[in-house]
Formats: C-alpha cells, structure tokens, sequence
C-alpha cells in the first residue's frame, strides 16, 4: 500500500462476526500511527484477536468537537489516523461525522476503507423492496422532535430503515402502528452477522401481537434494525387527490399563491393536482 501522510482513514469494521475485517482495513491499521475510537475497549478487543499494537484514544459523541481539533492538529503534523466505530461504517450516525468534517475544513486528506454496515446489510436481507431507501438512525428522545419525524415518515414512499434497542422495541413498534398503520410491512433484523441473526417479517401489527402473546412472546434481545415498506405512491396519490377535492377550487389556488406562486402558475397547478383542465380552473374565478 502507498504511504500516506497525514491522512484520515474512515476504517469500518465488523458488526458482530470478527472475520469481516478486512484486508485493507488490516493493513491500514498496521500502518496508521493512531486509531481513534468510540470505545477504546471494544476497539482493543478487536486489536488483541486481529494481533495489533496501536495506540488508542478515545474519541466519542461527548468529547467530538474538542478532541477532533486535537485530532486535526496531530494529522497536520503529518501523522496517519485510523477512526473507527464501535461497530460498522464510522460516520454514519456517529460521531465521526464532525472529525470528517472538520479534517475537510482544515484540507487533510480523508480517505475510506469499506466493510461491514447495519443499516444496509438489514436493508438488503430484509425483503423489502431495496430500490430506494432512507435512513433514520435512531429516532431521537425528544417527545416533539420524535413526532415531527414520525409525522414525516407517514408520507414516506421509500423503505424506511431505523435503528432501535430492544427495550424500547415494543414501543417504537405502538409508535409506527398508529403512525403508518398497523398493516405496514416490516422486517425485524437482530444480531446481524452474530450467531443468532434473526429476520422476523410481517406487519407492524402481527409482531407486535407476537411479542405481548403469553404462550409465545418473540425473543426481544439483541441490537435490531427495523426495515419498514415505505407508502405505496398509488395510496399517497389517493389520498392527495382526497385532500384536494375536500378543498374548494378557490381554495387550492389560495394554497399555492401562499406559497408565492403567481395566480396563473397557482391555477395551473390546481389543475394537475385535481385533473382537470386549466380552463375548467379558471372559469371558476370568471
């Protein structure tokens, strides 16, 4: 491998089986000067079974702001940075996404060792349709920014791919029924890459049955990611034109022209919403 000099290494490592380091993620980690990681003993556990000597410095989601500028001061002295996760792809929903941007800013170099990620190994075993996705991480504790997003998730036409922790499953679970509608399609991945990975498909509502039954409630245990079909765009458009036709024509053109649309380009777009021709529209202000 070419040397590298004050460079940044994105080096994403195994989510449960140790045998899906890679290569090139081995080699860079011989030759790095430092590793830099969420969780220093997870990290050293990984180091210890793959038989290397780095040192280590903890860098996290509490002390990501101040110590990615100390990290940018000793890659600019020409030193090689390893910065991994605790497990996956760094960067995504994690810390490391401020050292990566910071690392731009102050024009060091940032390159990218690929492997293993939750999200989309769950995605691609979960089922569902893989075209086009988005991404959630974990929906956030905050009672109205976790509405918010939960309200915005109800129009959403992509596969939706959310992390969750198993003692919150169940409720996460209550939260999306009554969002999206029990009969919503979802795959819960758990322990992916682990011994007892696990895909439990159905609709929102069946698994929640499944996990309150007495006589067989289902495992809760292990970290999950719920793949969940996105809304069919034939019903999002029925219930569009269903939202269009409570409006009066005046009205639907009042929306647009809120938005700062002309008259004539408001009336035009009524029309398409609702089907019709423009001059159907525009005999109803005459």
């Amino acid at each position: 491998m070419e040397e590298a000099v004050g460079k940044l290494y994105l080096v994403a490592t195994p989510i449960g089986n140790l045998q899906d380091i890679s290569q090139r993620a081995l080699e860079v980690f011989h030759q790095v000067d430092l590793i830099a990681a969420e969780d220093t003993r997870n990290t050293l556990r990984l180091l210890n079974h793959l038989g290397i000597k780095k040192p280590l410095t903890s860098y996290h989601e509490y002390n990501k702001v101040e110590k990615a500028d100390a990290l940018i001061e000793v890659l600019q002295r020409g030193n090689r940075i390893a910065l991994v996760t605790d497990a996956g792809m760094p960067a995504i929903s994690d810390p490391g996404e401020v050292m990566v941007q910071k690392a731009y800013e102050a024009g060091v170099e940032v390159t990218i060792i690929p492997g293993p990620c939750a999200a989309v190994s769950a995605l691609a075993i979960s089922g569902l349709s893989t075209r086009r996705f988005c991404f959630e991480a974990f929906l956030p504790a905050d009672k109205r920014m976790r509405a918010e997003i939960l309200a915005e998730l109800q129009a959403e036409t992509r596969t939706i791919v959310i992390y969750e922790a198993p003692h919150r499953l169940l409720k996460t679970l209550k939260e999306l029924s009554k969002v999206l509608g029990e009969e919503r399609r979802i795959s819960l991945v758990r322990e992916l890459t682990k011994l007892h990975e696990e895909v439990q498909r159905g609709s929102i509502g069946e698994l929640i049955r499944r996990m309150e039954a007495p006589e067989h409630p289902l495992l809760i245990r292990g970290e999950y990611v719920l793949v969940v079909e996105g809304r069919s765009l034939r019903k999002k458009k029925e219930a569009e034109q269903a939202e269009w036709a409570a409006m009066s024509v005046a009205e639907h053109v009042a929306f647009y022209e809120s938005q700062g649309m002309e008259r004539k380009e408001a009336m035009r777009a009524a029309a398409r919403d609702r089907g019709v021709s423009r001059r159907d529209i525009y005999r109803t202000f005459l």
